[in-house]
């Protein structure tokens, strides 16, 4: 009778206590633990890239791009025989003017020491990867990273192929190797991922509102509807 009561009563008491917040999943991406890989988005492989609109294609690398230069997380640009591709798009350049284009001869970019080299120098060691074509420079560069002990988060709505089934193979055979399937927005909110944190919360709603589809439109509505009030930092109790 007496341990049932003490049990009781370290419930009751443990009840009163206030909720302590729990670890997050060291599998979550930070703007401190990744780098992001952008490879080959050049006129010559957009061309011949089916399975996504290619304006939603160019939005959603904006979007990544922007997104990426936002939470300062380091970049790497890498390009294929620029002189029958074409120039890196615009989407990336307007973004990152200054930063480095690795103009590579290999398909498997992995295989150029540079864009190893450049990956490596960051420290970390999760790699957001996004890259056209999916079957070639996704796949070789993932199922290699992956063999050196990085961990690969591909983007799969900034990436693009010949055919819809074409890239969605591609990226099965990823995930069978260990890469982890992610989607542009998915990328921006991991990031922020609280909406108190103040220094990135205007910013990732202008991107929203810019390049997040029918999401930046509720936003948009929230704002002219609720004026001051709209704000996802903001609790009930008014604290943030």
């Amino acid at each position: 009778m007496k341990k049932l009561t003490c049990l009781l009563l370290l419930a009751v008491f443990a009840g009163a206590l206030p909720a302590r917040a729990q670890k997050p999943s060291p599998k979550l991406l930070t703007p401190d633990n990744c780098v992001v890989l952008l490879i080959d988005h050049q006129p010559q492989m957009g061309f011949s890239t089916k399975n996504i609109e290619m304006t939603l294609l160019r939005n959603n690398l904006a979007g990544l791009s922007k997104a990426t230069q936002l939470f300062k997380v380091p970049v790497v640009l890498t390009t294929v025989a620029e002189s029958f591709a074409g120039a890196i798009w615009p989407e990336i350049k307007s973004v990152f003017p200054n930063n480095p284009i690795i103009e590579r001869t290999t398909m498997n970019s992995w295989e150029d020491p540079r864009v190893v080299e450049a990956i490596r120098k960051t420290g970390r060691k999760k790699i957001v990867l996004a890259g056209l074509w999916t079957q070639v420079c996704g796949a070789f560069v993932a199922l290699s990273a992956i063999d050196e002990g990085f961990e690969v988060y591909f983007v799969t709505d900034a990436s693009g192929d010949v055919s819809r089934e074409i890239h969605d193979s591609a990226v099965q055979r990823m995930v069978q190797a260990g890469t982890v399937p992610v989607n542009w927005l998915q990328v921006m909110l991991e990031w922020q991922r609280d909406w108190a944190r103040k220094p990135t919360y205007e910013g990732v709603n202008q991107i929203v509102m810019q390049h997040g589809g029918t999401y930046g439109l509720g936003v948009i509505y929230g704002r002219k509807m609720l004026g001051a009030n709209a704000g996802e930092g903001k609790s009930s109790n008014g604290g943030n």
